[in-house]
């Protein structure tokens, strides 16, 4: 065999692709024959006669033995050129190199027999060969991701579960039911919020009942008695649903345990390969029974309460081991909203799915299902006493934090310090001012708020949402209702909208012309206004129709020439803010122009959006919070400090129409009779929605109006006031007379911004280039009040909507008598409002 690994066979010829070039050297050997000079005499001396060529000088004679060969010189090592070496060569078979020397080996005879190669001399693959040089590839691959997606973090995960401790309910429990401490503007303290639950009991698994368990197993976690404190298809659902938009988590109940008890939500990879981790341990440590009490005792559920023995309190008013089936289910629905366990239809909603859920995993028959009733939680009660922060304020703040990350969960968890933007002296005057100004009122249906918002940052000044504790129906105490933060009727403090998107779209302004004229026809409405002090020419500036508040010119305006829409965009653009951000309601019909119909706006609104005016035509959004730290004092939230143009691109042009805007309203002031503070320019709006008068009230029913407004600014506060009714109610001011915008809000918001802004600077507004009209940079004079015999000049918008208008026909009645012989009273006097459109009929009316 030949052991050469370039050689072939013995007779024959080398295989040519395995054998390298020979480099150019001496002449080959005869094939077949030894060496050149192999077998010659070494050194001098003949070569005798007949010795074989192989016989070498000096051989030894017969009977002596041989001398040893010469020694072979040693050849240079050569790179392999070749295969590895087959079994049957040299070291592999226990055999040596025969020694043949490379440099003996035969060139390529022919050229056709070298490998080819590219033209970066790269040999040039078969298919054979590079189908297993990729597979090679891939294998090195799929290796490479085996060991980064399995066996690493199999290792990491290891190392975390063995790094990792599960807190107790109990050193959770600690962390939880902090007061929260609010700072007026001036850093003076406000009052602390302190939790209800915050001295809770934290229960054993014997004493929470198993249909309580049960229920929030049901609806947080249906496979909390399999997993192993994660769910693979939960997460994957989780991942889905963020990719799709669409809703629902991924955790287990053990996960949403541990990131209670970390108090950490951050949406990193690094929080939730920890929480995993904490989970698995969680489960490998703890039976189940252990686990879902462990959670039920540091879950938050709403009303203050942490745990379910303190949420059986403050929603039930009994102990955690008497609730029952719908109880439970109700608790176990709110677990996920628990910020909205006060709105009864989300309540309704969560308990609906939450004994469904029961159902689907057969803890509870459908039998029993159909059996069972709505559980209503007890009434809320919040008594606003002495260090306590007012509830109003507190909830604005609480919904303002949840919207910037801290949620109502943690809200009571980190020792909170909320600096607020209420200004003390502010809150003051605002207080003092209602109640100056309903001293003498009898009508118990009048209820009040007032908003005060600083323009030059949208900081929320002063905040009074009426009283915080109400009698309810038996007579028991009950936390109050917001009425700063509930809707309205605007009636004509709409107008100034009315007249911002006119001007935005380029179509006039307040020099423009309209026809002011009473009782004015469009398609089969009649439209009215209240009286002789509310009508005008038919050639009455829009400015002149701002002051009395002519409902004909402003309907004309959104109807003809502006549309509704672009009414209800610049009253966004101001600072109102519809649902779903808000709860303002913005109706894009035409009964936007007067304020009436499902329009209806929010005093903290009004208070923002007439902030805009004021501040130039730049937009800030109202907050309550300047910033908040924990009780390390280090920073949680800072409110962001930007303005935005609201009417227009161009700061300037922005600027311009707003100027034109308080040109319009600063002549309001007087002609409602009232005065601006000492050294302040100011400007504002009145505003009366009229009442429907209904079969079997009294006649003087058919006088009165609902809800009153009067919403005005200077340059360095905004405040709206609104005194109305809780619906559609006939208010009545002193001696029985109907009251209006300027009668019992206007006096309050005069007395507001004397109180406030009582030995700061005067200050004025920045003069501005006038919009539309002849354009002759003019403004109108100031128009005379009416004579106290006057009907007060503001009337309402006829209703197109269900809610207001049973018919069209009824709008289209002759105003009754009372439209044409004004009250006397010196209440009336300078109010921009009276008898709406179908007075007595199903018309609707801002009587300003």
């Amino acid at each position: 065999m030949n052991d050469d690994p370039h050689g072939g066979w013995p007779g024959q010829d080398p295989d040519p692709a395995r054998r390298p070039q020979r480099p150019a050297g001496p002449p080959r050997r005869p094939a077949g024959g030894p060496p050149p000079g192999y077998g010659q005499r070494q050194g001098p001396g003949p070569q005798g006669p007949g010795q074989a060529p192989w016989q070498r000088q000096g051989a030894p004679q017969q009977g002596q033995p041989p001398p040893p060969p010469p020694r072979r010189p040693q050849r240079p090592p050569v790179a392999p050129q070749h295969e590895p070496d087959l079994i049957t060569h040299h070291e592999h078979n226990g055999t040596t190199d025969r020694g043949y020397d490379d440099r003996y080996e035969e060139p390529y005879e022919d050229e056709q027999y070298a490998p080819e190669t590219d033209e970066n001399g790269k040999p040039i693959l078969t298919p054979a060969q590079r189908k297993k040089r990729r597979w090679r590839r891939i294998r090195r691959v799929l290796l490479a991701l085996f060991c980064l997606f399995v066996v690493i973090p199999a290792i990491a995960f290891v190392i975390t579960y063995f790094s990792v401790d599960v807190p107790s309910p109990q050193a959770i429990a600690a962390t939880q039911g902090q007061a929260v401490t609010y700072y007026y503007a001036d850093n003076t303290e406000m009052g602390k919020d302190v939790p209800k639950g915050g001295n809770r009991q934290i229960l054993t698994p014997e004493q929470i009942p198993d249909i309580v368990k049960k229920a929030v197993i049901a609806t947080e976690d249906a496979s909390f008695e399999t997993n192993s404190g994660f769910d693979i298809g939960g997460i994957l659902r989780a991942v889905y649903n963020q990719v799709t938009a669409g809703k629902g988590g991924g955790s287990t109940i053990s996960q949403q345990y541990i990131k209670v008890a970390s108090g950490d939500d951050e949406s990193s990879l690094t929080r939730k390969w920890t929480e995993l981790a904490k989970s698995f341990k969680m489960n490998q440590t703890y039976e189940k029974k252990d686990i879902i009490s462990a959670y039920l005792n540091i879950i938050y559920f709403g009303r203050g309460a942490y745990g379910i023995e303190s949420a059986a309190q403050a929603f039930f008013a009994k102990p955690a081991g008497e609730l029952n089936a719908s109880e439970a289910a109700l608790l176990a629905g709110l677990i996920q909203q628990p910020g909205r366990s006060e709105n009864p239809k989300v309540a309704n909603e969560r308990w609906t799915v939450a004994l469904n859920r029961m159902v689907e995993n057969k803890f509870l028959s459908a039998a029993d299902r159909a059996n069972l009733q709505f559980p209503t939680p007890v009434p809320q009660t919040d008594k606003q006493q002495a260090g306590v922060v007012n509830p109003f304020i507190r909830d604005k703040v609480k919904e303002e934090l949840a919207a910037n990350g801290i949620t109502d969960d943690v809200y009571y968890t980190r020792g909170y310090k909320v600096y607020t933007t209420i200004d003390p002296k502010a809150q003051a005057a605002a207080e003092q001012a209602i109640a100056d100004g309903m001293k003498g009122q009898t009508d118990e249906n009048l209820l009040n708020a007032l908003v005060a918002v600083d323009p030059k940052t949208g900081g929320v000044k002063a905040y009074y949402g009426g009283p915080t504790l109400v009698k309810g129906p038996n007579g028991q105490d009950q936390k109050g209702r917001d009425w700063a933060n509930t809707p309205q009727n605007p009636g004509s403090s709409m107008k100034p909208f009315d007249l911002t998107a006119y001007m935005q779209l380029g179509k006039g302004g307040i020099n423009s012309t309209f026809d002011g004229s009473n009782n004015r026809q469009f398609g089969k409405q009649t439209i009215r206004n209240a009286g002789p002090g509310s009508s005008c020419s038919a050639q009455c500036t829009v400015s002149e129709a701002m002051q009395r508040s002519a409902n004909t010119v402003f309907y004309d305006m959104v109807v003809n020439v502006t549309k509704p829409g672009p009414v209800a965009q610049a009253a966004k653009d101001a600072g109102v803010k519809p649902a779903p951000d808000g709860t303002s309601e913005l109706f894009g019909d035409n009964n936007i122009a007067l304020g009436g119909g499902k329009t209806a706006v929010t005093p903290e609104d009004m208070a923002a959006a007439y902030a805009t005016f004021a501040g130039e035509g730049q937009r800030r959004d109202k907050h309550f919070i300047v910033k908040v730290t924990n009780s390390q004092d280090e920073a949680a939230y800072s409110a962001p400090e930007e303005a935005k143009s609201a009417f227009a691109d161009d700061s300037d042009k922005s600027k311009q129409i707003a100027g034109n805007v308080t040109e319009a309203l600063k002549g309001v002031i007087p002609f409602s009779k009232l005065k601006c503070p000492n050294g302040h320019e100011c400007a504002g709006k009145t505003g009366t929605q009229q009442h429907t008068y209904r079969s079997g009230e009294p006649n003087s029913a058919k006088d009165s109006n609902s809800q009153t407004w009067m919403v005005g600014y200077t340059p360095s506060i905004s405040a709206a006031v609104w005194v109305g009714g809780d619906g559609d109610k006939a208010l009545k001011g002193k001696n029985g007379k109907a009251i209006f915008g300027s009668t019992i809000a206007g006096p309050i918001w005069q007395k507001f911004l004397s109180l406030y802004l009582n030995g700061k600077s005067g200050e004025r507004f920045d003069k501005v280039k006038i919009i539309g009209g002849d354009d002759n940079n003019t403004i109108p004079s100031t128009q005379t009040p009416p004579d106290e015999n006057d009907d007060p000049g503001e009337t309402g918008t006829p209703s197109t909507g269900p809610s207001t208008a049973p018919s069209s026909s009824r709008n289209e009645e002759d105003p009754p008598s009372s439209s044409k012989n004004p009250p006397s009273s010196s209440e009336n006097n300078g109010e921009e409002g009276g008898n709406g459109p179908g007075r007595g009929g199903g018309g609707r009316g801002d009587n300003g």
